[in-house]
């Protein structure tokens, strides 16, 4: 089923996890090198940059291909031309595997090639069924699940989460208006079944190149259940598709329940991402706090914005200055002390901006390249000399 050996993807894993090691320091650039010549490494980019440079490329490859089979069948083209946009799906997937068989992985014509591929398939899809939403959906989200099996891409686990959740918008949107009523805690108990589904696939999960695939559908699972509860979401949606006209004397149905959940969810986020040491959980509740924190500004402006965002900044300063002198000099668990799997100097940076503004001093012992005693330094001293 997948296309590259498992060898190759584990060994592909290994040169990745020394080359994180070596940034981190743990491991220098001779021991790095010893591991990248002897484990095989397949044709992969690891430059962003470069990366989109070869997608582009793939792009125009793929484009001029369709391209010049729709100038040689113009004349013999009638009303069966979808035929024709099937077949520059299957071009896409045929260029995939044909970039694949030859050991590219990640570099950027394979995406391309790829997602040209479901792009055509999902129009094709779309022409044949005359535009339904829930074929066209259904169909991508076992293509793009079997192509992450098949190529381990992370663009295709991307598309199966999205495309997998419009299936089961699409689905109850065809319900009536009861399924429409109930779309939010329909959409939170998938939400829920997609975390621990995940969560149990990742404590059986033997094979590790699979590992990012699954721990972004844990981080999707959570932007969607906090999505799916939002007040400014279900009222908008609300107001979209069954017409509610919320006016000054009434609301939502169940708003007080939806106006917790926007601020509890984002806070028992911060509080897990803390407890689990969970870094993704970390910043999805510090984003859905700050979009929850909008929506009220958004529909209960109270204060002018000049006047909100500068008590915003105060708060927010407040409590990172006494959360970074509380933590400062704790060696594990929740630590102020630096990532040294992450680049750059961030926490040295926002240490020096402390001790310049608020005369923070760091706790280090500096010492003195001169040597004091027997009269090395001004004057006489113990051994008579100056």
């Amino acid at each position: 089923m997948i296309q590259y050996s498992n060898t190759e993807l584990e060994q592909e894993f290994l040169v990745s996890e020394g080359h994180s090691l070596k940034k981190a320091g743990f491991i220098d650039e001779s021991q790095f090198r010893l591991i990248d010549k002897k484990l095989t490494v397949l044709k992969s980019q690891k430059n962003i940059l470069i990366r989109i440079g070869f997608f582009l490329l793939g792009s125009f490859l793929y484009s001029s291909i369709c391209g010049f089979l729709t100038l040689i069948s113009l004349d013999s083209m009638n009303e069966n031309y979808q035929f024709l946009v099937y077949l520059f799906a299957i071009i896409g997937f045929v260029g995939t595997e044909v970039l694949t068989n030859q050991k590219y992985y990640g570099y950027g014509l394979d995406d391309a090639f790829l997602l040209g591929a479901q792009l055509c398939l999902a129009i094709a899809i779309g022409i044949s069924t005359e535009g339904n939403e829930i074929t066209i959906s259904l169909i991508l989200s076992v293509t793009s699940l079997l192509c992450y099996l098949r190529y381990v891409q992370l663009s295709m686990a991307i598309l199966f989460c999205v495309t997998l959740t419009c299936s089961i918008l699409f689905l109850m949107f065809e319900l009536g208006a009861f399924a429409k009523t109930i779309l939010p805690f329909t959409m939170m108990f998938f939400a829920i079944a997609i975390y621990f589904g995940s969560k149990k696939l990742l404590a059986k999960l033997t094979l590790p190149f699979y590992y990012n695939g699954i721990v972004f559908t844990q981080a999707f699972a959570l932007i969607l259940f906090y999505l799916s509860g939002n007040y400014m979401v279900v009222r908008e949606l609300s107001s979209e598709l069954m017409g509610v006209i919320v006016t000054a004397n009434n609301d939502i149905p169940f708003a007080f329940f939806f106006y917790g959940f926007t601020f509890i969810v984002p806070v028992s986020y911060l509080v897990l991402s803390l407890y689990k040491k969970d870094r993704f959980m970390l910043w999805i509740g510090i984003l859905a706090l700050c979009f929850s924190i909008y929506n009220i500004r958004f529909y209960y402006a109270v204060l002018p914005v000049e006047i909100a965002l500068t008590i915003g900044g105060l708060v927010l300063f407040a409590f990172t200055f006494f959360a970074i002198k509380k933590i400062k000099n704790k060696t594990n668990g929740v630590t102020f002390q630096p990532d040294r799997f992450s680049q750059g100097n961030l926490f040295g940076t926002a240490e020096i901006l402390m001790a310049t503004q608020l005369g923070l001093k760091p706790e280090t012992t500096v010492e003195s390249p001169m040597e004091f005693g027997d009269g090395d330094f001004s004057g006489g001293g113990s051994g008579g000399s100056y």
